[in-house]
């Protein structure tokens, strides 16, 4: 028996890397590319997957709706990448599989400002009432800057304005915001527009807990098992392994599907240099499987969510793989 599943990721390049072992390659279109490279290259166990790429804030928005039963049904993602900031509020529809999170180690989303801001420091900004450029209210970029904030400047309120991902450098290059929350590629991409880090906040969490800050999740829906038969999600969650262990030992596989991709919107993935060091950071041992290293990392995050009133409580990071 063949089951169809949807399966949504981000159009970062660490997403789309993960998922071509069991959806194939596909191009630019997201049209299947002719011959074998546009089949599965792993065994899918009797899956087969129809990929989608949104970007990950709508993702987050599409899964809460999921949870709260307001997505329509063409909305309704089986499996589905996720910010991690996102999962208390969708817990208890979707189980985060160990493999395909991102995790930043000592390094992660970044605050940018122009070269020429005299501020120094995120209460710099807070203190002058800047706006700052944010990629979503969902993210755990968002939620991480906002407990910084918090432990600068008790009491204070972070002023933001979301926008998609890609446009925040030019806001804020061009003078319209003053600040700048990035992720994805734009972390590496910044200097050139002449911008520069005020602060990194894998690094400042790092510098807090000594731990990995989790970043993004793929998570599937815990109804798969009543669907389709027991044993349905932890079948899934070993594919789902095996198409990250493939796409890392496939590294040059991986960059050809990258530079097929790039198109006239993401020509740094023509950068082969670039694409290494990014997806060296985050498709990592812990994307592979994030053990408990990653659930303590994970416990920590929804722990300080929770105690701050940012997230509602996880009872439990509960793992299928």
């Amino acid at each position: 028996m063949t089951i169809d599943l949807t399966l949504a990721h981000s159009p970062d390049s660490d997403d789309l890397v993960m998922w071509w072992p069991i959806v194939g390659m596909t191009d630019e279109r997201g049209e299947p590319v002719a011959g074998e490279r546009g089949r599965p290259a792993i065994d899918t166990a009797g899956f087969r997957f129809r990929a989608v790429a949104r970007d990950v804030e709508e993702l987050n928005k599409l899964a809460v709706g999921q949870a709260i039963g307001q997505a329509s049904t063409g909305e309704r993602y089986d499996v589905t990448a996720i910010s991690a900031g996102a999962y208390p509020s969708v817990q208890d529809v979707f189980r985060i599989t160990a493999c395909g999170g991102s995790f930043g180690e000592n390094y992660g989303p970044k605050v940018v400002v122009r070269e020429d801001d005299l501020a120094r420091t995120i209460a710099d900004v807070l203190d002058r009432g800047g706006t700052v450029a944010v990629p979503g209210t969902n993210t755990t970029a968002f939620l991480v800057l906002r407990l910084l904030a918090r432990e600068a400047r008790p009491g204070a309120t972070l002023a933001h304005r979301e926008m998609r991902f890609d446009t925040i450098p030019g806001e804020v290059a061009e003078g319209r915001a003053d600040a700048g929350l990035l992720i994805h590629e734009a972390q590496l991409t910044f200097a050139s527009l002449g911008l520069r880090v005020l602060v990194d906040l894998g690094e400042a969490w790092h510098g807090l807990y000594a731990e990995p800050l989790p970043l993004g999740l793929n998570v599937v829906r815990r109804d798969l098992d009543d669907r389709f038969g027991p044993g349905t999600v932890d079948t899934l969650a070993g594919v789902l392994n095996r198409s990250v262990e493939h796409c890392l030992q496939e590294r040059a596989a991986s960059r050809e599907f990258l530079r097929m991709r790039a198109g006239d919107e993401r020509p740094e993935w023509r950068d082969d240099a670039l694409v290494d060091k990014y997806l060296s950071m985050y498709v990592s041992p812990l994307t592979l499987a994030m053990g408990d290293r990653g659930r303590a990392a994970l416990e920590r995050l929804y722990n300080l969510g929770s105690e701050a009133r940012l997230t509602a409580p996880v009872a439990r990071v509960d793992l299928a793989g």
